[in-house]
């Protein structure tokens, strides 16, 4: 027969051996939750800040530069086609070029992104974050040179000034506007949050 006194002792040592099992399981627990939280974190960090952490190259500046070109040369050029074709004063043209190519500059981002999973609400909104400013900065150029240069807004279709007129404001957009993407990218904005999206 057992002495009270160890019966007591044991009974002490084996609330101790399992308050020390339930005190490893809750800091495995908070351990599993912090490592969680930790991904979470950095995944989140990740989507907002895209490449600010690290140097931009001028090459994916360009290349991201010209994804935003080739929505914002849709919709220019087919502005500019419709514009001459009816017959429609420079002004009503330029407001026409302008919003198409907002249009298919988004549009072509957002078909990016849907692909990558992101449903269409938060698709808009990566869209605008990534081309708003890179856009403006295009049409600003594109509609200033076409504006400029004589006979190019009058010029019809068939007309070799009105074509060489686009393509020269086009190509002075892209250069133009590489500088302002790097930096953006660099910043951890513009397409810099498209890529986010796209490693994930």
């Amino acid at each position: 027969m057992a002495h009270p006194a160890q019966h007591d002792h044991q009974q002490h040592a084996g609330h101790e051996h399992q308050g020390h099992h339930e005190h490893h399981g809750e800091h495995r627990d908070h351990a599993g939750h912090a490592e969680h939280a930790g991904h979470a974190e950095h995944h989140e960090q990740h989507a907002h800040h895209g490449h600010g952490g690290g140097a931009v190259t001028w090459a994916a500046a360009a290349q991201a530069t010209l994804h935003c070109l080739t929505g914002c040369a849709i919709g220019e050029i087919l502005g500019m086609v419709l514009g001459t074709a009816f017959g429609l004063g420079n002004g009503t043209t330029v407001v026409l070029s302008v919003l198409l190519a907002f249009v298919f500059g988004y549009a072509l981002t957002m078909r990016g992104v849907l692909k990558a999973g992101l449903d269409v609400r938060t698709a808009v909104k990566v869209a605008l974050a990534a081309d708003t400013v890179s856009i403006i900065v295009m049409e600003i150029i594109d509609n200033t040179v076409m504006m400029t240069v004589p006979g190019a807004m009058d010029a019809g279709l068939a007309d070799i000034l009105f074509w060489l007129a686009l393509a020269g404001s086009l190509a002075l957009a892209f250069v133009l506007t590489v500088p302002v993407n790097k930096w953006m990218i660099g910043k951890g904005r513009g397409h810099a949050v498209v890529h986010a999206y796209h490693q994930h």
